[in-house]
């Protein structure tokens, strides 16, 4: 929590005009300074502009910086970061009460509630989530639309921020399911169909090919929300399975396949192509950011190991047919040799049937981790 006293300076320049997009400059720091916490704050309070459906203004563009022009006018708004935003409130209202800032948590909290109502009935379409209201009145990512009829991030975030209604969690995944995964070409669409011929005008996302990078391919990043939003629903079976699916080695298995891929077979693609002869092809290698969320999702999300504030905890959410897999964790100087088994052929964690032993000695799931030389022994019973 002591980064958050942390005191920084603000930049200084230009704010952007009326109808002006974006500006290239260098900006410099200024004498004005703030705790990080300050700063926090003030991100947020930027976001919180919202239209007509009660969800957060899109501007130029918002995840998908392909949508430049959905919102640019100043009415557009975007599901994707309403669901992006209850997730970060969700978050920093704690934080607002360890500070003890009550009526901002208290505000904070209200606009949590409203923008959940907003999500879960301006911006549900009876079988997923919509993806954004454009500033001529034309929504994206609806079962209405010719193009953009569904978008993954909005389906996968409604489950990943828990502000998606608890039964539209379960239809809106299914749906991104039957639309999205692409099994014989082994990807996990962004969108679908993509843009090509139809009167929307969504930015420069419509430049691209058909299938080519954000307009219908596999952005790897979206993709992997995807695994994420099973294993966070429970779904073991599946979140592995997709998770081998987009692994890119799976892309060069046979010299046929490779040639389609036709990049690297041990690097994460940030991107691949998902229409027409191209589907399939491998785009932009080398890419930091999907191969983080990537490692973090097999860490974290199926195998299960997490670590939060000091304390270690074992949450998996695995195939039922694993039987036993182990984890050696090193934190400071001290080891910690974790060994999960399945004797039940389950998928999750459950806290009222799983065991937890500590060298021997049943525990509960929240380990203090010490930095000591020494060695620790977990076993977990799911």
């Amino acid at each position: 929590m002591e980064i958050l006293d942390i005191k920084t300076p603000y930049l200084q320049g230009e704010e952007l005009e009326e109808n002006q997009d974006e500006r290239y400059e260098k900006y410099i720091s200024s004498n004005q300074e703030g705790s990080i916490y300050e700063h926090c704050i003030k991100a947020i309070e930027r976001s919180l502009k919202f239209g007509e459906n009660g969800l957060p203004k899109i501007g130029s563009g918002d995840w998908n910086d392909g949508f430049s022009t959905v919102g640019n006018k100043g009415k557009g708004e975007s599901v994707w970061l309403g669901f992006f935003l209850g997730l970060i409130l969700e978050k920093f209202i704690p934080i607002c009460i360890e500070k003890q800032d009550s009526e901002l948590a208290k505000k904070y909290e209200q606009i949590r509630n409203d923008l959940k109502r907003a999500l879960n009935t301006k911006a549900w379409d009876g079988r997923w989530y919509k993806r954004a209201f454009m500033d001529d009145g034309n929504v994206l990512g609806s079962m209405e639309n010719e193009e953009c009829r569904i978008d993954s991030i909005a389906q996968s975030w409604s489950i990943i921020s828990k502000m998606g209604d608890n039964d539209k969690k379960y239809i809106s995944l299914e749906s991104l399911e039957n639309h999205l995964i692409d099994r014989e070409n082994g990807i996990i669409k962004l969108l679908d169909p993509p843009f090509e011929k139809s009167k929307l005008e969504p930015g420069y996302i419509k430049a691209y090919l058909p299938g080519v990078r954000e307009n219908g391919g596999q952005y790897t990043h979206g993709s992997i929300w995807v695994i994420i939003a099973e294993a966070l629903l429970g779904f073991g079976d599946k979140a592995l399975e997709l998770y081998r699916m987009i692994n890119p080695i799976e892309h060069s298995r046979t010299k046929e396949a490779s040639q389609k891929y036709k990049v690297e077979p041990y690097v994460i693609a940030a991107d691949i192509y998902g229409a027409g002869n191209l589907a399939g092809r491998g785009g932009w290698t080398w890419y930091t950011g999907s191969a983080s969320w990537y490692y973090k999702a097999g860490i974290e999300d199926l195998l299960g190991l997490k670590i939060e504030k000091g304390y270690l905890k074992i949450e998996p959410c695995i195939p039922k047919e694993w039987k036993e897999y182990q984890i050696k964790y090193k934190w400071k100087d001290s080891i910690y040799n974790i060994t999960i088994k399945n004797p039940e052929n389950k998928n999750t964690f459950e806290q009222d049937k799983s065991t937890i032993l500590l060298n021997g000695n049943k525990v509960e799931n929240l380990i203090k981790l010490d930095g000591t030389k020494n060695n620790y022994n977990i076993e977990v019973i799911l």
